[in-house]
């Protein structure tokens, strides 16, 4: 987004026209003409389209049966949240953790529409995406494919990415639903986030909140963007929650998702999920389609297909609820038009288009730069350069020579599992180095444990570019013995010992890591010799160049954490449980920074930190009132928690912004809530950001709106949300740790 001299940046108005379309009426045309159609189906034919066919009988991962009366062939559902899983000529795109990193809802809307014109291109019906899963943990498996630890930055960059996907013409498919934040023992584990949870611990004064409030204010909120953004699917997770598997559990995919959320397409299982409570009987519980059809790997017998329909004529299953099922299917085909001129399913189809140049503008976005005493970077023109590391380099059997990407050799440009896709090239940072200073000489090592080699390259250098990672995945492969989860915060191959041989003999010794989540780096992070550090993240097939562009200042970063980097893994409120077993949600709302808040814990860095070649200067903050009454109630009833009077602007918070640097660049204003005591909330709470890009001296303005949602807090006695009144803070700045303007309002009944 351009700014221009006192120009008006409003928070998501980047893609505005297209992100406020409002699905609601497109779902009543898309179910009305969806009813009309189910009347023409027998049972039979209304559980084939619940029923996948088996895993590899079609050619996508899953896939239901045609219904010729009706002209209906089928659906295709394929991963991945970042491109087409075993496509032959489509994009790898930046992961969700860096698309979050950007912290910019353009490029998220705009990564959104890419992933799902290739989608359709290749002809697939279900893009199995976003992932809309809390970082709970900071070394869960699949955090990466997620888009990090806070709920609202979640929220935001799940709306754009299914408006995105489904203006392309795909369903999207929000997963993993609800509370899958570990790999290990996730067919197993029981997540307990309800009731039953005291209610009497404190953290510093601050009373800890669970159950449906934890659910509702921290995991729940990424999917209530996502329906109502209008996504077409939600995908059900492998494990329990309070001990009732959730694919066949009633309170969350009926009351929460179905009923509170108003959420109207369908539901299908992950795959080979664990129905042994209501097996074929899930149905009455919520579910609407098994995937990919047998009740576990190898295995040609289904919860659905035969078992549905016997169900169904003895009564076990109302026709009724099945009815209900086919409808939600049908409206979402029609909901997205792919009753009329869908392509075909062609895996092999080419859709790349030129969205390199978006995922190269995407990598560098979500760039964070952490360190950089002396401005070391940008670069300039250093006379000699030593890259070091096996980080920076090629796998030489080819990017995608291990299945599902289940290894770390070469640059980490996307973590391990179903999450992955094909690479149609990867650039490695080492050859886009050479390729932008072609005359200066650079000396490689490319092995992480040879020292020797190391410090012989970065001796002498102008600078030595030290490459290290962390890399981890989905639990049906292991990886260095790291089983999907990381086995801890290290980063691999000893990159810790590599970077501190390199900083014992060069001066300029900057590192630049490619991680799937946060690392412990204190070994070496206050070292002088380690002059900048640059978190590169998960970039995709552009990972090299993205690189190249912010080290050499092609592009100044503007990317900020979408997580906390802490000094001691201890120091974060929930770790990885290797057990399994009954998982407590113990830390309650208290995720990442706001446990870090409320405890009064120094992070190496904190939640929403990133530097910039520039500077900027925050001023002028607007509250447009001192006092404000609620004015009403939250609805109940259907979809209650999606209600305009909650979600409609209610107010909005003005500031300006300069930047006072010698630089272009672009700001990441944040808008965090100081709740008062009565609300029993973390200390700060991140409730809006835009991005703003400014000339060397230009200034402009920034509007963030708030909604009653954004003071609202669940009411587990009444079960409905509730504003909780008192004064509140409001303060805008660069991270949940830097106040620049604060101001407050008093909210009344």
């Amino acid at each position: 987004m351009k700014g221009f001299s006192l120009a008006l940046i409003t928070a998501g108005s980047a893609g505005a026209a297209l992100a406020a379309v409002d699905p609601t009426v497109a779902w009543a045309v898309a179910k009305i003409k969806a009813a009309v159609t189910v009347k023409k189906l027998s049972v039979t034919d209304k559980v084939t389209l619940a029923t996948g066919i088996g895993w590899q009988n079609g050619t996508c991962v899953g896939n239901t049966g045609a219904v010729p009366k009706i002209n209906f062939p089928g659906f295709c559902l394929q991963d991945s949240p970042l491109g087409v899983r075993f496509g032959e000529d489509a994009s790898l795109f930046p992961s969700g953790i860096n698309t979050a990193a950007t912290w910019n809802r353009d490029l998220m809307l705009q990564r959104g529409i890419a992933l799902g014109a290739e989608f359709k291109g290749v002809g697939v019906n279900v893009a199995l995406g976003p992932d809309v899963n809390m970082a709970r943990t900071p070394t869960a498996g699949r955090n990466w494919e997620g888009f990090g630890a806070d709920p609202y930055l979640s929220g935001e960059a799940a709306f754009q990415t299914v408006t995105g996907m489904q203006s392309s013409g795909v369903q999207a498919c929000a997963k993993h639903f609800i509370n899958n934040e570990q790999e290990h023992q996730r067919s197993e584990e029981s997540s307990n986030v309800d009731d039953r949870l005291t209610l009497s611990n404190h953290i510093m004064g601050f009373k800890l909140k669970f159950s449906s409030t934890q659910e509702h204010e921290v995991y729940l909120h990424p999917f209530l963007k996502a329906v109502q953004a209008g996504v077409a699917a939600v995908m059900c997770s492998y494990n329990q929650e309070n001990n009732t598997y959730s694919c066949e559990n009633n309170h969350s995919l009926n009351q929460l998702l179905k009923m509170e959320l108003g959420f109207q397409g369908f539901v299908t299982t992950d795959w080979w999920v664990n129905q042994p409570k209501y097996g074929t009987e899930a149905a009455n519980e919520g579910l609407d389609m098994v995937m990919p059809g047998g009740d576990a790997y190898g295995s040609n017998i289904s919860y659905f297909g035969p078992a549905l329909v016997e169900a169904v004529q003895a009564g076990l299953v109302p026709e009724s609820r099945l009815d209900d099922m086919a409808t939600r299917i049908l409206s979402s085909w029609y909901l997205l038009g792919q009753d009329e001129n869908y392509p075909k399913v062609n895996l092999n189809a080419s859709v790349q288009a030129d969205h390199k140049t978006l995922i190269r503008e995407i990598g560098g976005a979500s760039t964070v730069l952490l360190k950089n005493t002396g401005k070391t970077l940008p670069l300039g023109s250093p006379s000699t350069i030593a890259v070091i590391g096996n980080d920076a380099g090629t796998n030489p059997a080819g990017p995608n020579s291990c299945t599902d990407k289940g290894c770390d050799i070469g640059i980490l440009a996307v973590g391990w599992g179903s999450g992955t896709a094909n690479f149609p090239y990867l650039v490695d940072p080492l050859s886009a180095i050479k390729a932008h200073i072609p005359k200066t000489p650079i000396a490689s090592s490319l092995n992480d444990t040879d020292l020797v080699a190391a410090q012989k390259a970065a001796t002498g250098a102008s600078v030595a570019l030290v490459f290290i990672n962390a890399d981890s995945g989905e639990d049906y492969i292991t990886v260095e013995g790291n089983e999907g989860d990381r086995n801890n915060m290290s980063a691999w191959h000893g990159g810790d010992a590599l970077v501190q041989s390199v900083a014992a003999v060069n001066k300029n010794t900057v590192v630049i890591v490619n991680s799937v989540g946060p690392l412990i780096m204190e070994s070496w992070i206050e070292n002088p010799n380690v002059t900048a550090l640059v978190w590169a993240g998960i970039q995709g097939q552009e990972a090299g160049n993205a690189i190249v562009d912010v080290l050499w200042g092609t592009v100044n970063p503007s990317g900020r954490l979408p997580y906390t980097i802490a000094k001691q893994q201890s120091d974060y409120p929930a770790q990885v449980i290797f057990a399994g077993g009954n998982i407590t949600y113990s830390e309650g709302l208290f995720v990442d920074y706001k446990w870090f808040d409320a405890k009064g814990i120094a992070p190496r860095y904190e939640f929403g930190f990133g530097l910039s070649y520039t500077t900027f200067q925050y001023s002028n903050l607007q509250i447009p009132v001192s006092t404000l009454s609620i004015g009403g109630s939250a609805p109940v009833g259907i979809a209650p928690s999606l209600s305009s009077w909650l979600h409609n602007d209610w107010f909005s918070v003005s500031f300006q912004v300069k930047n006072t640097g010698l630089k272009a660049g672009t700001e990441i204003p944040q808008l965090y809530l100081v709740a008062p005591t009565s609300a029993q909330s973390p200390p700060n709470q991140l409730r809006g950001f835009s991005n703003i890009n400014l000339q060397p001296g230009e200034t402009g303005s920034v509007s963030l709106a708030l909604s009653r949602y954004s003071f609202a807090t669940w009411s587990v006695t009444a079960q409905k949300w509730v504003i909780p009144t008192g004064i509140y803070g409001i303060w805008v700045g660069s991270s949940s740790r830097n106040s620049k303007l604060a101001g407050s309002i008093t909210i009344k009944a």
